[in-house]
């Protein structure tokens, strides 16, 4: 039981120095940064939906700094060929043999820029690493570094050069926001070198790779009731009832939810989840997940969600 309230702790602690050092660099956007802390501890991936300069980039790079491990860059692109960022095996006439070349998938934190450039057959060979933590080339299966967390940017699709990411691509992520532009305040902390990049080389490891991943060993086990439970089952039935949605969240889509209401929980300093945590990442969790009938995008899903979570009855403590 000792170990077990230690273990707990650590996570606390973790989770609150990871999103102090993000916020650091990540000046006016804490419920970006929250989430993204959010995501990384459930275990998942972070699709981000906004315009270029809003602090993509800047956020992964800053989360990779401060667990400590390395960070891969794939700027999508429609010639970007699947090879490009599993990796692929050279021949060396040397020693008459061939070895594998590891792209930029093998690193803890990976930002796939603008993920919607990418043609349909590029974006297919990320399913297995997002999935599974591994890929597959030239028969042969290895293992991505642990921890894997993909944190991939999505322009409007409709732009120039897009592809609309398929709902089985949409379904690897577990969580979905928007940067937004920061407040005068904050933007005017990053013009002066407060924040932004130029905080970057300052920013310090807060941890380690190794310690990320016994975390979120550690979330997955934080302690979860049969009434919120059910409270998930019901907003998943709910969205699948529901008569602005064609298609509802799935059953894989109510499990994310519940991983990172477990998270939330952690980030926000407690031990254990309440309503108030699956009602913070519902519409992140959810929105990407769920189709409208007019195919309108996640925006438009997320008053739909708002309605749901309205709509169904929280269980009482």
């Amino acid at each position: 039981m000792a170990d077990e309230m230690m273990e707990v702790d650590r996570a606390l602690r973790l989770a609150a120095d990871l999103v102090d050092a993000v916020g650091s660099t990540v000046r006016g956007k804490p419920e970006a940064v929250r989430l993204s802390v959010v995501t990384l501890l459930a275990g998942g991936h972070l699709l981000i939906e906004d315009l270029p300069g809003s602090g993509k980039t800047l956020l992964a790079k800053s989360l990779a700094v401060a667990i400590g491990g390395r960070f891969g860059r794939v700027q999508c692109t429609p010639d970007l060929l699947p090879t490009d960022i599993t990796g692929t095996s050279v021949f060396q006439p040397v020693t008459v043999d061939w070895t594998f070349r590891a792209g930029p998938l093998f690193a803890n934190v990976v930002l796939l820029d603008e993920v919607n450039r990418a043609s349909p057959r590029t974006q297919a060979a990320l399913l297995e690493p997002m999935e599974e933590h591994q890929v597959t080339v030239d028969g042969d299966t290895r293992p991505l570094p642990a921890p894997f967390f993909c944190i991939a940017t999505q322009n409007p699709f409709g732009q120039v050069g897009t592809f609309p990411l398929p709902e089985s691509q949409l379904d690897r992520f577990a969580l979905v926001l928007r940067m937004g532009w920061p407040d005068r305040d904050a933007e005017r902390e990053i013009l002066t070198g407060q924040g932004g990049s130029e905080a970057l080389p300052d920013l310090k490891a807060v941890t380690t790779p190794e310690e990320v991943s016994e975390v979120v060993a550690t979330v997955r086990a934080v302690q979860v009731v049969p009434a919120l439970v059910e409270y998930v089952l019901d907003l998943a039935d709910a969205t699948r009832h529901h008569p602005s949605l064609a298609v509802g969240a799935s059953p894989r889509a109510a499990l994310g939810l519940l991983h990172a209401a477990r998270a939330h929980a952690v980030v926000a300093g407690r031990t254990y989840a309440t309503p108030d945590d699956v009602q913070a990442v519902a519409v992140a969790s959810f929105a990407h997940r769920v189709l409208l009938g007019d195919g309108a995008d996640t925006a438009a899903a997320g008053v739909v969600l708002h309605d749901v979570i309205e709509r169904v009855p929280v269980p009482r403590p």
